[in-house]
C-alpha cells in the first residue's frame, strides 16, 4: 500500500467513529470537589463531557481507618471531610504515596488520601 491509500483509510468517512465530538462553545467550569476530573485525567464516566489526556476506571478501596480527604496529596493540604473506617474510595489515580479519588465512587467528594489507610476491595 502506498502512503496516500494509508492515508485515505485514516481519513475516510468509511471508518470514522460514530458520534465525533466537536467543540461547541466554552468549556463549562467543573466542582474539583464534586468531580472526579483534574488537568490530566478524570472518571471515565466523564468522557465525552470533559476534554482531558487520559480517564482512569475507578478502582474501589476501602478506607481502613478514619482518614482526612486532603485537597492535595500532600501531609499539610487543606482537609475537605474525615472518612470513616470502612468508606469506600474510588482510586483514579495512586503517587507518591497518595491516592487521589472519590468518596463513594458517586457523587461523593472527591481529593487525596494516604495510600497507607486505604485496603483494596476484592
Amino acid at each position: 500500500m502506498s502512503a496516500e491509500s494509508d492515508l485515505a483509510l485514516v481519513v475516510s468517512p468509511a471508518v470514522a467513529p460514530e458520534g465525533e465530538l466537536a467543540l461547541s462553545g466554552p468549556s463549562a467550569k467543573v466542582d474539583p470537589l464534586r468531580l472526579p476530573v483534574r488537568g490530566d485525567l478524570a472518571h471515565v464516566r466523564l468522557a465525552g463531557r470533559v476534554f482531558v489526556p487520559h480517564y482512569a476506571v475507578p478502582m474501589p478501596h476501602r478506607v481502613v481507618a478514619e482518614t482526612a480527604l486532603l485537597k492535595a496529596g500532600r501531609s499539610d493540604a487543606e482537609a475537605i471531610a474525615q472518612l470513616p473506617a470502612g468508606e469506600t474510595f474510588a482510586v483514579l489515580d495512586m503517587a507518591g504515596g497518595w491516592a487521589w479519588g472519590q468518596a463513594s465512587d458517586e457523587g461523593g467528594l472527591v481529593g487525596y488520601v494516604p495510600l497507607s489507610a486505604l485496603e483494596l476491595v476484592a
